[in-house]
């Protein structure tokens, strides 16, 4: 597995608290709007449409990138991309060990884009069905998140449409347990995740990738 993969897959994973947040109030109406025997489906619906959106974002992001480097060879503006990559990353890390939240200003860069987009979900609901489930997740994939935005400057320095929607598509898998899981026990994974030694060591990790990366970027 690529090692950027892998790395998006944790992050996925140790970030899903903020996914809670954000994108957890659309997987607790599906709880509550529909009978026990239809809350999984339509919730596994949905997160699958979500997915889907961070996958067509990564891999226009990555090969838009990529075309542009290829064309141009203007490889300084890689090596650009790189820092800012790590530089996101080091950012993620301080937002996991809850040292610095400066990653939730960078969503505010989107929030003017949802304001359009949001009101195509209204139309939605109630989510009853499969289908519903899955447009609205393809919706909600593009609500403003400083989490998302962090994977896209991955993405954007991956060399090639496909690595950079694999590494969405790890990242949101990453965050599929919690988002699956909430109303049915996912209060005792997000105890977890809070859980201060366990987001510590994460936090520290990722703190150390991030600065690998750095030191790689600018030499």
């Amino acid at each position: 597995m690529n090692i950027d993969w892998l790395g998006a897959l944790v992050i996925g994973v140790l970030g899903a608290g903020h996914c809670l947040g954000m994108c957890g109030g659309i997987s607790s109406l599906i709880a509550m709007n529909n009978r026990t025997q239809h809350q999984l489906p339509i919730t596994i619906a949905y997160n699958f449409g979500r997915l889907t959106s961070y996958m067509v974002v990564g891999a226009l992001v990555g090969g838009a990138f990529a075309t542009l480097v290829s064309l141009s060879g203007a490889t300084q503006v890689l090596n650009a991309l790189r820092v800012i990559a790590a530089l996101f990353l080091i950012a993620i890390a301080l937002y996991i060990g809850r040292w610095w939240n400066g990653l939730l200003k960078v969503e505010a860069v989107g929030k003017h884009l949802w304001r359009f987009i949001s009101p195509l979900t209204h139309k939605l609901l109630p989510i009853y069905s499969f289908q519903r489930g899955y447009v609205v997740g393809l919706i909600w994939g593009w609500l403003p998140c400083g989490l998302v935005y962090s994977m896209l400057s991955w993405s954007a320095v991956s060399g090639s449409a496909l690595n950079g929607a694999l590494i969405m598509l790890c990242f949101g898998l990453g965050t599929l347990p919690s988002m699956i899981l909430i109303g049915q026990g996912a209060h005792r994974l997000k105890t977890f995740q809070n859980n201060l030694i366990f987001r510590q060591v994460a936090a520290i990790s990722i703190l150390l990738y991030g600065l690998y990366s750095l030191k790689h970027a600018v030499l």
